[in-house]
């Protein structure tokens, strides 16, 4: 017994400098970096993830207005191209950090907001088209899908910033500066004049013109 205390004892005497060094480590943030990038990670792919629901509503959308309203070809094109464009813009985590990708994928994003304003007001010219029980529903789906996107891109720009906030202030910049050599700021949302208010619930009044959506520099 007395042998197998001494055993024990050498092999903690051992590792007494290892765990010493990981709790220093620990004890300055070197996990911290990772574990905001994930994050941030986590929270931009809720933003594409209510960004595709809304792309999976509109053809939906577009059928049953054209049902009632075929003669608004334009708009109707104008919503079915900038689905299109919106959705050929590939993203992934990297897009975060990439300021020209992170711009285009905000761009299309915006101008699909826009454009769907427009499809929604034509429900005030067709009166059977504003009682139509599917348009209805599909209006609702809209409505709260554009809910959840406010609240998914306000929470990745919250994300975000802490993140940047981390990779430039003291202790953890040390780590930004040698360890995590590699890490970038993540990009942020810029509001647009839209996005100062929760999303309407009539859509019949002419949307805000938009603000320019190229992001702002990460700090």
């Amino acid at each position: 017994m007395k042998g197998l205390l001494m055993r024990m004892l050498r092999t903690l005497t051992r590792l007494a400098p290892v765990i010493a060094v990981s709790l220093f480590l620990a004890g300055c943030g070197i996990n911290t970096i990772p574990t905001q990038d994930e994050a941030t990670k986590t929270a931009w792919a809720e933003v594409q993830n209510q960004y595709q629901r809304r792309s999976d509503l509109i053809p939906n959308l577009v059928a049953t207005v054209k049902g009632y309203a075929a003669q608004e070809k334009g708009v109707l094109v104008e919503v079915t191209q900038a689905r299109a464009s919106a959705t050929q813009v590939k993203v992934d985590a990297s897009t975060i950090t990439d300021p020209a990708q992170f711009q285009q994928y905000a761009a299309a994003q915006d101008k699909l907001s826009g454009v769907l304003g427009r499809l929604m007001m034509i429900q005030e010219s067709y009166p059977e088209l504003k009682s139509n029980q599917n348009f209805l529903a599909l209006q609702s789906q809209l409505e709260g899908t554009e809910n959840r996107i406010s609240i998914a891109r306000r929470d990745y720009n919250n994300t975000a910033q802490v993140y940047n906030t981390t990779l430039r202030t003291f202790p953890s910049i040390i780590w930004a500066k040698t360890l995590y050599g590699s890490q970038k700021p993540a990009q942020l949302f810029q509001a647009t004049a839209n996005a100062q208010s929760a999303p309407s619930i009539d859509f019949s009044a002419p949307p805000a013109p938009a603000a320019n959506t190229q992001p702002g520099p990460a700090n």
